[in-house]
């Protein structure tokens, strides 16, 4: 498994990663069929959790679920979803802060997020830490636009920091969870992310996505989300 606190030359990883060719019975059906099925297993679980969380969130008169703009399989734009966790008004906020702190804006730059986010709510910051803002992307998985394990799914302006990982990347659906989301999150920087990401694709096989997905369990209950 990758050993996220290595030292890591994203170029280089690049370079030596390579899409496998040819057909994979995996790549090419085995995981969308796993995927469908993940998500019929679980879903009397999922819609009732789902359904209760949007009503509370819907509490303060905003909308229970944020849709936002991603890059998917073959460059297709989609839009991902996620429970809202910011208050109504947090583009507004973003750039009142960002204009006022010099600071912020730099990390925001560079990093696509801030450390205290001025945007977040009280129940926000539970749904994050816990990534349960993230269960409706399960819906994003049915239809097509993303797989369980994969690449994180970026904005179209992050795709200019991944260089040529950028075509790589976007030959498999980005993923609700996925290497980064496993190897230290929080306390990873940008290169490292998309340097985690593309090391996934010499992991693409069904072991290492239920791997990642028992990882994943036990992040959530470490509670180590953003």
């Amino acid at each position: 498994m990758f050993d996220a606190d290595s030292e890591l030359s994203l170029q280089a990883i690049t370079a030596n990663v390579q899409v496998q060719p040819g057909w994979s019975l995996y790549r090419d059906f085995g995981k969308r069929a796993f995927d469908i099925a993940f998500v019929v297993a679980i879903s009397p679980i999922l819609f009732p959790v789902v359904a209760l969380l949007a009503l509370i969130v819907r509490l303060d008169g905003g909308a229970a679920f944020f849709g936002h703009k991603r890059v998917g399989k073959a460059g297709k734009t989609f839009t991902c979803w996620k429970l809202r966790s910011m208050v109504p008004d947090a583009e507004e906020r973003l750039r009142t802060h960002l204009q006022s702190n010099k600071e912020a804006n730099e990390f925001w730059q560079a990093n696509f997020k801030l450390v205290d986010d001025p945007r977040v709510t009280k129940l926000g910051r539970f749904i994050r830490k816990t990534s349960l803002d993230e269960l409706p992307q399960f819906w994003n998985v049915l239809i097509g636009d993303m797989s369980i394990v994969g690449p994180r799914p970026v904005t179209r302006e992050e795709t200019a920091l991944y260089g040529d990982a950028a075509a790589l990347l976007q030959k498999v659906r980005p993923g609700i969870t996925g290497l980064w989301q496993v190897s230290g999150r929080n306390s990873v920087d940008y290169d490292h992310r998309v340097a985690l990401d593309v090391k996934y694709l010499n992991l693409l096989n069904f072991p290492a996505d239920i791997g990642i997905i028992l990882r994943t369990v036990f992040v959530m209950l470490k509670r180590t989300g953003v």
